[in-house]
């Protein structure tokens, strides 16, 4: 007789509001077909992780694969998600040579993801800086998850400012589709000014970075952004705050009747300036790192629930383009955090005595839901893929030297932290594609997953 199940995986499971010790995952096919606790049923093969923890595979609501080196990074970039136990990357649209702001564009992207990638990955759109509004609802339906704005121009083609005139008419556009746009922000004309300043009395020195993105430049950018979202009834998503004031002013516009919501990466839990003065350029990313005392104002939000999600914003620069010769103004913006993510995430919530659990839900569960890929990513329950992530907890050391990327982007700025735990396994749709040691997925094992509905998620459970 056959046996019921292809695998089953056994390990203590952590859920999103629950830890089962002693667990099991059985899969079938490419998803979960039972989970359970003790004695595990029949299966073809059956995967021991006792003591170790599984948790669903992480899904990155923020990264990119293609701004410095175009569509030839997914490869690169993937294969440092499966090495970190990230099995859905949800990738931005600011790609060189060409930006996503059509449906052909996101279609061609969309062979490069199913030909190349090493995990499945869902995918941004965004539009021109003028004269695009019209493709909106062409590239949601080509399966695009979210849209992607700027109040902020790093490049008049790639990554464009968006006025606000384009903005309304962007929002009403995209409300139609009931996708969620997600917007860069921070405010042009102060930041401008303030290197300019900067510049002209010769400060470039690390900690200018800092000092020229300052708190208001967001939070001018929130209110704008929320306010366009209240009068277009889009619905608007930080796409990254440095600030807890960041997740008030949303939970304001929440009140009011607005659909507002925002995001942290994981490095504005943890990084402080001191961090850019020590780093340098590879600490360079924008928004930029804050005071000690916002790090902790964060982690009350995150505590309080008014995050939506935790990502990295991972932007792996060739490591020339980070390096810092006098001219913080000079490097690229942006750090590598796919690889650390996960035993990050746990370590931050260790040394804080926080649950494991909020990692289930707040690095998997909850981006997949904000982006319309719940419950086929983000979950271990009956009938979603089986993408697993398996941390061996100890004492260990990142070393970017193990970063599973082209040598030009092995670097991090956690490079040298100790951890908490490590990735021991990833299981993408039942299948190993990280034993610990090696990128067992070859280039197209990943997928691109289209958005699965259209309906709005504000972080109500």
């Amino acid at each position: 007789m056959p046996t019921p199940f292809d695998r089953v995986i056994l390990g203590d499971l952590v859920l999103p509001d629950s830890i089962i010790p002693g667990g099991y995952v059985a899969v079938r096919g490419e998803t979960i077909a039972a989970i359970g606790q003790g004695a595990p049923p029949p299966a073809a093969e059956t995967l021991d992780h006792s003591g170790k923890l599984i948790l669903p595979g992480l899904v990155d609501g923020h990264m990119h694969t293609s701004s410095s080196t175009g569509w030839p990074g997914i490869e690169g970039a993937s294969m440092s998600a499966a090495a970190g136990g990230v099995t859905t990357c949800v990738d931005m649209p600011y790609d060189v040579p060409r930006p996503v702001t059509d449906a052909d564009i996101f279609r061609e992207k969309v062979e490069w993801v199913n030909r190349t990638s090493h995990v499945d990955m869902a995918l941004y759109g965004t539009i021109r800086k003028t004269g695009g509004v019209d493709a909106i609802a062409g590239i949601a339906e080509a399966g695009a998850c979210s849209f992607k704005l700027s109040t902020y121009e790093y490049d008049p083609v790639r990554f464009p400012r968006i006025d606000h005139p384009t903005m309304v008419a962007a929002f009403r556009e995209i409300a139609k589709t009931g996708l969620m746009v997600a917007i860069h922000n921070e405010d042009q004309e102060l930041v401008v000014r303030l290197t300019e300043e900067a510049k002209a009395a010769g400060r470039t020195d690390p900690i200018m970075h800092c000092r020229t993105r300052p708190p208001l430049a967001e939070s001018m950018a929130d209110l704008e952004i929320f306010e366009i979202g209240l009068e277009t009834g889009a619905h608007v998503h930080i796409a990254h705050s440095s600030l807890a004031r960041g997740f008030e002013i949303a939970e304001v516009f929440r009140r009011m009747g607005g659909k507002a919501t925002g995001e942290a990466c994981i490095q504005y839990l943890c990084m402080t300036e001191e961090d850019i003065v020590r780093l340098e350029g590879f600490g360079k990313c924008n928004p930029p790192f804050r005071s000690a005392a916002e790090v902790e104002r964060m982690w009350g939000a995150f505590q309080a629930g008014k995050i939506a999600y935790v990502s990295t914003d991972h932007a792996p620069w060739p490591r020339e383009k980070k390096i810092y010769t006098g001219d913080i103004f000079a490097p690229g913006a942006g750090l590598t955090g796919l690889q650390s993510f996960a035993p990050l995430m746990f370590t931050l919530l260790a040394e804080r005595g926080l649950s494991p659990t909020l990692m289930a839900r707040y690095c998997a569960e909850r981006p997949a839901r904000f982006h319309g890929l719940f419950p086929k990513k983000g979950a271990i329950r009956v009938g979603s893929d089986a993408d697993l992530l398996v941390l061996e907890k100890g004492d260990f050391v990142f070393d970017a030297r193990d970063i599973r990327d082209r040598e030009e982007a092995r670097w991090s700025p956690y490079d040298g932290r100790h951890m908490k735990a490590r990735v021991a396994a990833t299981y993408l749709r039942g299948r190993c594609i990280w034993d610990g040691k090696q990128v067992l997925a070859k280039p197209g094992t990943g997928r691109f997953v289209p958005r699965q509905h259209r309906e709005s998620y504000l972080g109500e459970d």
